[in-house]
């Protein structure tokens, strides 16, 4: 295998950040010696979720084994994983904002067309449902746990406590038509084909529509982790890797 030098568009700030959790967790597991620093273990897992290249390709450019490689990496996602916001944290923000942005995406997955629950109807693809909530600036605050394609977004948003969570927290929320009939604070447009609606409803879903695009910018910048525009590993993985990389989002962020 050729050997090339490379780059990583991520942040120092989110090296900084993962390669002192790295330290501290070595500390902590009272480890002399490893193959690499804890700087080339963060930049080894960078690698892997920015630009998505495959354990063997990492272990050749960072001279050690592919189990090395694939140790250092799962090591460092679940450390960052356990850090990420819970939806609890993730409301008490919200709770400070005008109004939140909820959406739902898909993260692709290398599936065969037997696997129905991986099947998105809507999007005619297997995947992963993830649940984004945003500001209204768009930015990124949480994502959930990872749900089969098949799953709807309202119904995950149920499943999640999405709904109820900002209900309680009396947080006005802006969706699209995929949330119909979830109630409490969620707002979504009026429903109906656009030549049956008066003037005043298409003013406002025309209005909802701006508002709501936002979220968009939030779901670029989860899938900005190249890695996670065609999942290669199991589906029970899936949920650690969207945790990890919004921790090292919000940190390099200062949020």
């Amino acid at each position: 295998m050729l050997v090339y030098p490379s780059g990583v568009d991520v942040s120092s700030s989110a090296l900084r950040f993962l390669s002192a959790k790295l330290r501290q967790r070595r500390r902590e597991l009272g480890t002399r010696w490893r193959r690499l620093s804890a700087g080339r273990q963060a930049l080894l897992t960078f690698a892997h979720l920015r630009n998505g290249h495959p354990y063997a390709q990492l272990a050749a450019g960072f001279e050690v084994g592919t189990t090395t490689a694939y140790r250092y990496v799962t090591e460092a996602v679940e450390l960052l994983a356990a850090l990420a916001p819970t939806l609890a944290d993730a409301v008490r923000v919200a709770s400070t904002k005008a109004f939140v942005l909820l959406d739902g995406t898909l993260l692709p997955i290398d599936c065969i067309a037997a696997d129905q629950p991986f099947y998105s109807g809507k999007h005619k693809k297997h995947g992963m449902n993830v649940q984004i909530l945003a500001d209204p600036f768009g930015r990124l605050l949480w994502a959930s746990p990872a749900l089969p394609g098949a799953v709807h977004d309202v119904r995950a948003a149920r499943e999640h406590g999405i709904i109820d969570a900002l209900d309680r927290a009396d947080v006005p929320c802006w969706a699209d038509k995929g949330y119909r009939g979830a109630g409490g604070t969620v707002r979504i447009p009026y429903w109906g084909r656009w030549a049956t609606l008066s003037p005043g409803q298409k003013t406002v879903n025309r209005s909802h529509a701006k508002i709501r695009a936002l979220v968009e910018q939030a779901i670029a910048t989860l899938k900005n982790w190249r890695l996670l525009r065609k999942l290669r590993c199991s589906t029970t993985r899936i949920t650690v890797l969207v945790q990890a990389i919004l921790t090292l989002h919000l940190a390099s962020s200062n949020r």
